[in-house]
C-alpha cells in the first residue's frame, strides 16, 4: 500500500483545501483559487531567490489555476471579456518565467492577483 504524500504537511493542506472547496459557492471558489495562485506564486519567487530548480513545479500549478480562471468566466458576468483577458494575460505571463524565472516578475503578477482580490472585496 502507498502512502497518500511523503510530505503529512502537504496532505494536511490537501484536504483542508478540499474541504474548502467542497464548501464553497462559485465566488469562494474564485477566490480560493487566486489565493492558490498567489501562494504557489510566491513559493516559485522563493526558490528562484534560492536558485532552486523546484520553480518550474510552482510556476506551472498558478498558470495552470489562471488558465482555469479564464476559460471558467460566467459569460453573463458584466466584466467577462475583461476577466478573461486578465486571467489569460496573467496566464502567459506566469509561462513566460517557466525556462528563466524572474523574482520581479513573478512579485509584479502576484501583486496583479492580491489587487484583484483586494478589489473584490
Amino acid at each position: 500500500m502507498q502512502m497518500l504524500s511523503r510530505n503529512p504537511a502537504a496532505a494536511y493542506r490537501r484536504v483542508e483545501l478540499d474541504a474548502r472547496i467542497e464548501a464553497s459557492s462559485a465566488a469562494d471558489l474564485t477566490r480560493i483559487c487566486l489565493e492558490e495562485a498567489m501562494a504557489a506564486l510566491l513559493h516559485a519567487h522563493t526558490a528562484a531567490e534560492r536558485g532552486s530548480l523546484a520553480v518550474r513545479e510552482p510556476l506551472v500549478r498558478a498558470q495552470t489555476i489562471m488558465v482555469w480562471l479564464a476559460g471558467s468566466v460566467a459569460p453573463e458576468h458584466p466584466l467577462h471579456a475583461s476577466l478573461k483577458a486578465f486571467y489569460g494575460g496573467l496566464a502567459s505571463q506566469i509561462a513566460a518565467n517557466f525556462l528563466q524565472a524572474d523574482t520581479a516578475e513573478i512579485a509584479r503578477i502576484r501583486n496583479d492577483i492580491r489587487d484583484l482580490l483586494e478589489a473584490a472585496g
